[in-house]
């Protein structure tokens, strides 16, 4: 099975995502908000705005994307939709978006997948192979080693820890995400990522052309204006 991205890896790819992790970023922030504008109550705004906090978003624009959720700032018609799917070689993809504009995003979605060897699936058909987990990275190297990741995670809560290339990720349940990313950051430890994701229970190997295929499959999907994020379940040979 492949290794996992480099930390280099990880960090250009943020960068590259720049230009538009504020887009996203803001509409996560609003659809959390529905649920109350209030973080201390409402947890999954309290990690958008951990995340966006953590991108120099600024407080303002923050708070804006708050009102806007809550119903403070004028009707919101953005909707969730999730699909989930298959990329070249039988990859399973889970695609999450956000929309205004359904019939827009599931054509974008189709295009995309068409294009690169895969097909859209019916609601549930790959989503078994995931679970919702929160997904911490930290530099191993840098936090003193696997050894000590291992023990500030487990005390901490969390319920693995996985060697990936020259990083630590600490996995743990959903509900368990802050306390457990707050534990490692008053440690020392700081994270590259942190973030409540649907991580696969086992990857496929891929290589060759399928591996290339499906990397450009994946950055068309992200550079989609509706798509927020994209899990898959392949291990890459590099």
């Amino acid at each position: 099975m492949g290794r996992g991205p480099s930390i280099e890896n990880r960090k250009n790819a943020e960068d590259a995502r720049r230009g538009k992790i504020f887009t996203k970023l803001i509409r996560e922030i609003t659809i959390a908000a529905r649920n109350g504008a209030d973080p201390a109550g409402n947890a999954r705004l309290r990690v958008a705005m951990d995340k966006a906090l953590s991108s120099n978003m600024s407080k303002d624009t923050i708070e804006r994307a708050i009102k806007r959720g809550s119903g403070a700032d004028g009707a919101d018609d953005m909707q969730e939709l999730r699909y989930e799917g298959y990329g070249p070689s039988g990859v399973a993809l889970i695609i999450d978006a956000m929309t205004d504009n359904p019939v827009r995003t599931v054509a974008d979605v189709r295009h995309a997948l068409s294009k690169h060897g895969g097909n859209l699936g019916t609601s549930g058909s790959v989503a078994f192979q995931f679970k919702e987990l929160g997904e911490i990275v930290v530099d191993t190297k840098a936090s003193g080693g696997e050894d000590k990741v291992l023990e500030l995670a487990l005390d901490a809560g969390a319920d693995d820890v996985v060697a990936e290339a020259d990083a630590s990720v600490v996995l743990c349940a959903p509900e368990h995400f802050e306390s457990v990313k707050n534990a490692l950051v008053a440690a020392g430890l700081t994270p590259i990522s942190a973030d409540i994701v649907m991580r696969p229970d086992n990857r496929v190997a891929v290589s060759g052309e399928v591996e290339e295929t499906l990397g450009k499959l994946l950055d068309w999907l992200e550079e989609l204006d509706d798509v927020q994020d994209v899990y898959h379940n392949a291990a890459f040979s590099d």
